[in-house]
C-alpha cells in the first residue's frame, strides 16, 4: 500500500480503540480495490471528541468509523443526519464532503444482513436484546421494523423502558417492552424467544470467561448472536451450542456494517470474503 499526497484518509473514533479490526478489516478491502485510501484508528477521549471531528473537517478526513462510547454523543457534531440514524440516536458513520459532515448508522442494517445470511428471514420472531446502548438502538429499530417482538432487558431498567417506548411510539405496535437482568424474567422471555441478541461488552477479550446470561436459560432451538467476535468463540455462543441453540458472534455484523460504511465513502461495492478472510487471520493468529 502506498500512501501519497492523494491518498484519503479513512479511520474509526473510539475508547479505547487499540483492540479494533476494523483498520484490519477497511485496509485489505482498500488494498483488493486498488484504491487510493488509508484507514487508520484514532483514540478519541470523551472530552476531545468535538475537536476531533473538527480535524476531520480541518484535515479532510474522508470519513470515519464512530464506536464506542461516542455513538450518541457524536451527534451535536456533525452538519447533517440520517434519518435513519436520527431516529436512534447514534452514529457509527460520519461521511465528509468538502466540510460538511453527514452522520449515518449502518448497524442496523449489518447485523440483518449478517443474521438473516446465517439463517433466513427473521420478520416476525421473538427476540431478546441485552443491552440498551447505541448498538442495542440500532438492531432494536431494524429488527421492529420487520414486525419482530422484542424485550429490551437491561441492567438499567429505566434505559430499556425508554428504548422500548421510542420503539412502540415509532411503529405504533406495542411489541416491544422492557425487563431488568433478573434470573426470573429472563428465564420466562427467553424461554420464549426465537433470538437472543447480547449488544453488551461482556465476554469480550480480555474477560473471556464472562458470560451475560446463565447458562440455565439456552436450550435447543435458540439463536444466540454474541456481538462480541473477539474471540473468535465467545463463551456464551460455546455454552449456547452445547445446549443445542444456533449460535454465532459478531464477526458478520463487523463485516457487513463495516462494508456498507466503506460503499458509502467509495461508491464503490465492498469486497466480504476478502473483509472477513482479514478479520479471521487475526482472529485466529
Amino acid at each position: 500500500m502506498n500512501v501519497l499526497g492523494s491518498t484519503k484518509i479513512l479511520g474509526v473514533f473510539g475508547h479505547p480503540v487499540s483492540h479494533s479490526l476494523s483498520p484490519v478489516m477497511h485496509n485489505a478491502a482498500i488494498e483488493a480495490l486498488n484504491i487510493d485510501f488509508i484507514y487508520v484508528p484514532f483514540h478519541v477521549l470523551p472530552d476531545d471528541l468535538g475537536r476531533a471531528v473538527d480535524g476531520v473537517r480541518a484535515l479532510s478526513v474522508a470519513g470515519v468509523n464512530v464506536t464506542i462510547p461516542h455513538k450518541e454523543r457524536v451527534i451535536e457534531h456533525l452538519d447533517e443526519i440520517s434519518e435513519e440514524a436520527l431516529r436512534i440516536r447514534s452514529v457509527n458513520t460520519i461521511i465528509n464532503t468538502g466540510g460538511w459532515l453527514r452522520g449515518e448508522s449502518t448497524d442496523g442494517r449489518g447485523f440483518l444482513r449478517s443474521a438473516e445470511a446465517e439463517w433466513g428471514k427473521l420478520g416476525g420472531a421473538s427476540v431478546v436484546v441485552l443491552g440498551a446502548g447505541g448498538s442495542a438502538k440500532a438492531i432494536s429499530f431494524a429488527l421492529a421494523e420487520i414486525g419482530c417482538k422484542l424485550v429490551i432487558a437491561n441492567r438499567t431498567r429505566e434505559r430499556a423502558e425508554e428504548l422500548a417506548g421510542s420503539l412502540n411510539s415509532l411503529f405504533g405496535n406495542g411489541k416491544v417492552s422492557a425487563v431488568g437482568l433478573d434470573l426470573d424474567t429472563l428465564s420466562d422471555e427467553i424461554r420464549r424467544a426465537d433470538l437472543l441478541v447480547n449488544t453488551t461488552s461482556v465476554g469480550m477479550h480480555p474477560d473471556v470467561d464472562g458470560i451475560p446470561v446463565s447458562t440455565e436459560l439456552l436450550h435447543p432451538g435458540l439463536l444466540v448472536y454474541d456481538l462480541v467476535y473477539n474471540p473468535a468463540v465467545t463463551r456464551l455462543v460455546s455454552e449456547a451450542r452445547s445446549r443445542g441453540a444456533k449460535a454465532v458472534t459478531g464477526l458478520g455484523m463487523l463485516i457487513y456494517q463495516g462494508a456498507l460504511s466503506l460503499e458509502l465513502w467509495t461508491g464503490q461495492p465492498a469486497p466480504i470474503e476478502v473483509m472477513r478472510k482479514a478479520i479471521e487471520k487475526v482472529i485466529k493468529s
